[in-house]
């Protein structure tokens, strides 16, 4: 690592909020049926977080809407409590995967690395199936954002290899 990026990190945040949204139509409608949720991706993301000594500052269940998704994004990126917001589910490429849509407009810095080093970390474990993945990053409104597909593996994965090293050093710079 660079002296540089040694100094950064060592200037950057301790203490970090972080929404978690998990897109997902079959979940959201367990949820307005009142049954039990199994939000394997999204608790993946908290227990992480957590472990990694950050908060979770709320965590919200969405279908896989364009509006609904773009509102509540839009909400916490007013929130002045919030520093990242990590979404899980929707980054394919199906008619209905629509969290890429929904999340781009507010970026106002793409991070191309996430997605590309991403991409060459899950190849190197499920193969060329990677490229089905539109995985984003970026920053808007001085916070960090993420979008991560909604298969568990892939959580771990982004989480634990890029996001939760790198956060801090995000954050940091976001707020510049």
């Amino acid at each position: 690592m660079s002296e540089t990026s040694i100094k950064h990190k060592s200037e950057a945040p301790k203490t970090l909020n972080i929404a978690i949204l998990t897109c997902s139509d079959s979940k959201y409608l367990s949820l307005k049926r009142g049954e039990e949720i199994n939000d394997v991706s999204g608790n993946l993301i908290e227990e992480l977080i957590k472990k990694a000594g950050y908060n979770v500052y709320q965590r919200i269940l969405l279908p896989d809407n364009l509006i609904l998704i773009k509102e509540k994004v839009k909400e916490i990126l007013y929130l002045k409590d919030v520093d990242a917001i990590i979404i899980t589910g929707g980054t394919g490429i199906t008619k209905k995967d629509v969290t890429i849509e929904a999340v781009k407009e507010f970026i106002e810095k793409e991070l191309p690395g996430f997605g590309e080093l991403f991409r060459k970390l899950s190849y190197e474990k499920i193969g060329s199936a990677a490229i089905l993945t539109r995985a984003l990053a970026g920053v808007a409104k001085s916070k960090a954002i993420f979008c991560l597909p909604g298969s568990p593996e892939a959580v771990k994965l982004a989480v634990s290899s890029l996001i939760i090293p790198e956060l801090p050093h995000i954050v940091k710079h976001a707020r510049e």
